[in-house]
């Protein structure tokens, strides 16, 4: 009992001291944070020995790694979820105004990757007009893309991660590919070495960052004094040296940032001109998402009416092949099929990202479509088919006479159902390079922090999509209801 009371009296007067609970991106790989292939349960990277330098600096227990997707950090660390980003975060003027922010620990340059027959005819962006420019989406290398866009006339292509634009690089669906040093050498890294080279000279130059919400400036201030003293001891750089990202660049940008006092904090943003800015690419994401929408309905509509035919009408093999075909689109993830029609299939045919999203959500929602117009078909009363062919109808005759007619009535209320989930669907066409509205608006979201103006705009587009569709249907529904 008294041994018990001690320690009770030593935990009272010698507390714990907190975990610091620090967000990023495990999916965004080494260097920066990784699964660790020894405990998949842990964590490793430089961004996770920073964290744990600046945990031991602030006197805290411990550094608890919080999975957050790269693109929702900000959102994340102001809701309050942890304490601080650190995943390759870069330092843009936006993000300071709108969060405290840390002095820059890491330089890093923006480097252009391209195959080794354009090396020599591709010295910067003004040598791609006209072609194809791939890069991660709301960085500082795709606000880059989007300003150049209209002096150089490139394309700029959005990825949702730093794998497959230097793939399709390689494949040559994209003509160049711009990220930071450190994510070009990784993917050339994992390449051997082959199937692209990375030009010398960088494009610009940018640095990584801590992120903290607005309110935590106190907090932030401590932690620039942990990082300025793990500059000074020598214990950053042999993070860096551990993972093979340090070099005589990184050593002068140290004495700079030591050489200044505490970097800007404050910057200036017209937040209502964000809105009138953003306006035009909304709308023209929009027309991407209903041409997606309505090209992939068409083609569903048809491989449907296929489908349901098959199985209504066919021979036992027939129906045994669409039901199979059914089946297993219905029972696999449309993401997987996405995935397999634009990847997959790009040894045997290069489908382009539009056509490919457009194949992919037609293919899977025909599978639905067909369902829906075989009950459609067996929902007509026998009565009526052997009346018909009483009367001598042909089956042909009876299908567009009697069956038909009214196994549309039937089908028009789930097939307005499917088109309007369609039109949300088609968000994940996205992943495949396609920016729609959904992707659009993620990005409008990411670059002003917050998603309450961005994601009501995108409500109101797909309402504003979506809703006369389903008045139309209701209409012709009450102009054919059987009296």
């Amino acid at each position: 009992m008294i041994a018990a009371l001690a320690l009770c009296l030593a935990a009272v007067q010698h507390p714990a001291q907190p975990v610091l609970v620090w967000g990023g991106d495990a999916e965004g790989g080494a260097p920066f944070v990784e699964a660790d292939p020894a405990d998949p349960s842990r964590v490793r990277g430089f961004d996770v020995e920073v964290a744990d330098r600046i945990a031991r600096g602030l006197g805290r227990s411990r550094a608890q790694f919080l999975q957050v997707q790269w693109s929702n950090i900000d959102q994340s660390v102001e809701r309050g979820d942890f304490a601080i980003g650190l995943s390759g975060v870069e330092d843009t003027p936006a993000r300071r105004a709108r969060h405290a922010v840390t002095l820059p620990y890491f330089e890093f340059r923006e480097v252009l990757a391209v195959r080794p027959e354009d090396a020599n005819r591709i010295h910067g962006l003004t040598d791609l007009r006209g072609r194809k420019v791939a890069t991660l989406g709301s960085t500082i290398a795709y606000d880059m893309l989007l300003s150049a866009r209209d002096s150089t006339g490139l394309i700029a292509v959005s990825y949702d991660d730093d794998v497959h634009p230097y793939s399709d690089l390689v494949a040559g669906r994209v003509d160049a590919v711009l990220l930071d040093h450190i994510i070009a050498q990784r993917a050339l890294r994992r390449r051997g070495g082959t199937g692209f080279v990375i030009l010398a000279q960088p494009v610009a130059v940018g640095h990584y960052v801590g992120v903290l919400a607005q309110a935590n400036g106190a907090l932030r201030d401590s932690v620039d004094l942990v990082l300025r003293q793990a500059m000074r001891d020598g214990s950053l750089e042999r993070i860096f040296r551990r993972w093979n990202v340090w070099d005589d660049s990184q050593g002068t940008f140290f004495q700079s940032v030591l050489g200044t006092d505490t970097a800007v904090r404050t910057s200036t943003t017209a937040q209502g001109s964000h809105v009138l800015a953003y306006v035009p690419s909304l709308l023209r994401a929009a027309v991407v998402t209903l041409l997606v929408s309505i090209l992939s309905m068409a083609l569903a509509v048809v491989v449907g009416l296929a489908l349901a035919s098959g199985r209504v009408y066919g021979r036992a093999v027939l129906r045994v092949i669409t039901t199979l075909y059914i089946e297993i689109v219905r029972g696999t993830p449309l993401l997987l099929q996405l995935f397999v029609i634009y990847y997959g299939l790009a040894g045997v045919v290069r489908l382009p990202a539009f056509l490919a999203a457009i194949l992919a959500l037609g293919l899977n929602y025909a599978a639905y479509e067909a369902e829906i117009y075989r009950g459609a078909l067996e929902a007509v009363p026998r009565i009526q088919l052997e009346a018909g062919r009483t009367l001598g109808f042909s089956e042909f005759q009876i299908l567009r006479l009697i069956r038909g007619p009214q196994a549309l009535r039937y089908a028009l209320a789930p097939m307005t159902n499917d088109f309007v989930a369609l039109l949300k669907d088609s968000a994940l066409v996205s992943v495949i390079t396609v920016v729609e509205l959904t992707k659009q608006t993620a990005i409008y979201a990411t670059n002003i922090g917050s998603w309450v103006v961005p994601g009501a705009l995108c409500a109101i587009v797909y309402l504003a999509m979506s809703l006369p569709l389903s008045r139309l249907a209701r209409r012709l529904e009450r102009r054919w209801r059987v009296p």
